[in-house]
């Protein structure tokens, strides 16, 4: 079985309810964090990428559609490479990380970006 191992880790600030990151949509700031991460590895050709996989725990409204592979091309990655959307709820960033490390020890990946982001300023209230 091979290795994983996690190579960098990037956030965003952390907003408040309705606060000043309140206008940006999830998959926007999601896109921004991956910018943000392909920018510190310039040697790192991103069409090598195998996956995107984000955890988002509130999947209802403008949320609604994957936003990992939204996130994804947002952020300018090539469009071969996939996204994905992993929702349990509180645990769905970790699950995310998990399912990365899994693929690559399994032998299925090589190299993933994973992570998560929500904003529920933006969600539905109900």
């Amino acid at each position: 079985m091979k290795d994983a191992f996690l190579v960098d880790a990037v956030r965003s600030p952390i907003g408040s309810f309705g606060g000043s990151l309140a206008p940006v949509r999830a998959d926007d700031l999601a896109a921004h964090v991956l910018r943000e991460l392909i920018k510190r590895h310039p040697s790192l050709d991103p069409s090598a990428l195998d996956d995107v996989i984000l955890g988002c725990a509130n999947q209802a409204g403008e949320d609604n559609r994957n936003v990992g592979r939204m996130a994804a091309l947002l952020a300018g990655l090539p469009v071969d490479v996939p996204g994905a959307t992993i929702n349990r709820l509180c645990g769905s960033s970790l699950d995310a990380v998990g399912s990365a490390a899994r693929a690559i020890m399994a032998g299925q990946a090589d190299l993933l970006i994973a992570g998560g982001v929500e904003s529920m300023s933006r969600a539905p209230f109900v």
